[in-house]
């Protein structure tokens, strides 16, 4: 079932993030720009949503209780779907954790530092996966 090319832009956003306050943030800063914008409260609920659906693109937090992290989202995604390899962006509150800078060095992922400002994301996402 392919989706006309006019109709993909329409595809949601795929926002993976544990805090409940950083979820509310991000919604709303991205649906004031005009994307649709699904959530999923954690890295398992984020696989399943990416297994059934499709995306114009996702946003993960890197570090997420329970046994999924936005590392092991990634991966899934490079080999899973292939069209969202260069649609994902991370966030992280903990970028000087060596862990995670040898991740986002080695994948070339965008990465978004908590704290952010509604800029700064909004730009990423553009650049990332176009304008809605």
């Amino acid at each position: 079932m392919s989706a006309h090319p006019a109709l993909s832009a329409k595809r949601p956003i795929l926002l993976i993030e544990d805090e409940p306050s950083v979820i509310a943030f991000l919604h709303a800063a991205l649906e004031r720009r005009g994307y649709a914008v699904v959530d999923a409260a954690s890295g398992e609920e984020g696989l399943k949503r990416l297994s059934k659906g499709r995306y114009a693109g996702v946003i993960s937090d890197i570090r997420m209780p329970g046994s999924v992290n936005g590392a092991e989202v990634h991966d899934w995604v490079q080999k899973n779907r292939p069209e969202l390899k260069s649609r994902i962006i991370l966030i992280s509150g903990d970028t000087a954790n060596s862990e995670t800078q040898t991740f986002l060095a080695q994948s070339g992922t965008p990465c978004i530092e908590k704290p952010f400002r509604v800029q700064q994301l909004i730009a990423t996402v553009e650049k990332t996966f176009g304008k809605p």
